[in-house]
């Protein structure tokens, strides 16, 4: 597979990423609250996740990013999914992300071909309860890698484009997640973490450290920060590209904080960040994928696309 992720960016100087599935299927009237999250609407209203993919594809977006990210093996069982039924919920993730690109590529002709990212989301996100937000899993790399092995082996195959592994707490899951990548050459993958503040992942641990694990693949070929507060991803860029010769992606948040006891988002004094000001920043600083997480919007990456950067 060539680095497609390349050849945007020498294109166009920039690759514009997609923004929330989730609060936006929410936005849409869909109930979330739920174990399952998105990976829920798979089974009762997947072509509202075709929907919103294709309205990313409409803004501008040069990647979209599938409803897969709460979906798991043991997350479908705990509701009552066999392992075939999972394994089918998640090839279809992938599908709905395919024919939202198959059917924009009927009506319009863009520079360069979007792309289709299987999200896989770190092992808090199966426990709902906000654990990818903090990284104290408390389990060996081996048990992670056991946990991830199956459902990564079934996105790997399953007609993405890449792989994204996206709100990564802690050094031990990103450790456990490039080891299984070597299991799929010809596989590539973004390598994302969460960060609790300017300088670290939501772990604790230093970010530049993370930053440091991207160089030991060559699968891996881009990584930075996502999920976070606007307000820290400038100083994390800046840890990012002197610690990492692979391109920076940064999506964050709207800059709220997840209350998983309340299942709300709530306002946070770094909330005052508005990510669409400083995104043009942010590409001066270093960043070369740039889009948004949850609580963005298809009218902010529409917005985000007409920057000019």
């Amino acid at each position: 597979m060539n680095n497609s992720i390349e050849s945007i960016i020498q294109s166009k100087g920039i690759v514009i990423v997609d923004g929330a599935l989730a609060t936006e299927l929410e936005a849409r009237g869909a109930d979330l609250n739920h174990g399952l999250w998105s990976a829920r609407l798979l089974t009762e209203n997947p072509q509202l996740i075709q929907q919103v993919h294709y309205d990313y594809l409409l803004s501008g977006a040069d990647i979209i990013t599938t409803a897969s990210y709460q979906a798991s093996f043991p997350g479908f069982t705990r509701h009552g999914y066999t392992h075939t039924e999972a394994l089918k919920l998640m090839q279809l993730s992938v599908q709905l992300a395919l024919d939202a690109k198959a059917l924009f590529l009927q009506h319009h002709t863009p520079n360069t071909k979007p792309l289709v990212a299987a999200s896989v989301g770190p092992y808090g996100a199966s426990l709902a309860d906000g654990s990818e937000y903090r990284g104290n899993y408390g389990i060996s790399i081996p048990a992670l890698k056991e946990f991830h092995y199956e459902r990564m082996k079934v996105l790997a195959e399953s007609g993405a484009d890449l792989l994204a592994f996206e709100t990564i707490p802690c050094m031990d899951e990103a450790i456990a997640l490039i080891e299984l990548l070597k299991e799929f050459p010809g596989i590539q993958a973004w390598l994302s973490f969460s960060c609790k503040d300017e300088a670290h992942a939501s772990s604790g641990e230093p970010f530049a450290a993370c930053m440091n694990l991207a160089n030991s693949s060559e699968q891996v070929i881009a990584a930075g920060v996502n999920c976070t507060a606007p307000a820290y991803i400038d100083s994390l860029i800046k840890i990012a590209v002197t610690a990492t010769d692979k391109p920076i992606i940064v999506y964050p948040n709207k800059g709220e904080v997840w209350d998983a006891m309340q299942k709300r988002w709530i306002s946070a004094p770094t909330h005052t960040h508005h990510f669409l000001s400083d995104a043009k920043h942010w590409h001066k600083s270093g960043a070369k994928l740039i889009g948004g997480c949850c609580r963005t919007t298809p009218e902010d990456i529409s917005q985000l696309r007409q920057i000019a950067f």
